[in-house]
């Protein structure tokens, strides 16, 4: 893929987590800031399955946006093909990884298993 699209994607994402934090910040206002951090706050958060949606949808975004500047910085530190191979692909791997986890943890309290 070349350079130019991947960073159109990194923007694009900058922007929909901006607007989508924006509203999961709103939405914590609706409470007390020390009650919507209580534990069966959190919990009925994540079993709530419009809200469940907006963090997938946010931990995938920030996954991407934080992965790809990642690898933009690794890139500016060390150029050779195979070391910008090894940086794009363990980046993929990472944010994979960590999509990964977080949709485990968001499925599993949604599903009452924590």
């Amino acid at each position: 893929m070349k350079e130019s699209h991947i960073m159109k994607i990194h923007y694009g994402t900058a922007l929909a987590a901006v607007g989508l934090v924006a509203v999961h910040i709103l939405m914590r206002l609706t409470q007390g800031f020390a009650q919507s951090l209580e534990y069966e706050s959190v919990i009925a958060n994540y079993r709530f399955l419009p809200y469940a949606g907006l963090l997938e949808i946010i931990l995938i975004l920030l996954s991407i946006h934080g992965f790809n500047g990642l690898r933009v910085i690794l890139l500016e530190l060390k150029q050779g093909r195979r070391y910008e191979k090894a940086v794009s692909y363990g980046c993929v791997a990472g944010m994979i990884g960590l999509i990964g986890y977080g949709t485990r943890t968001i499925v599993m309290t949604n599903m009452g298993m924590i």
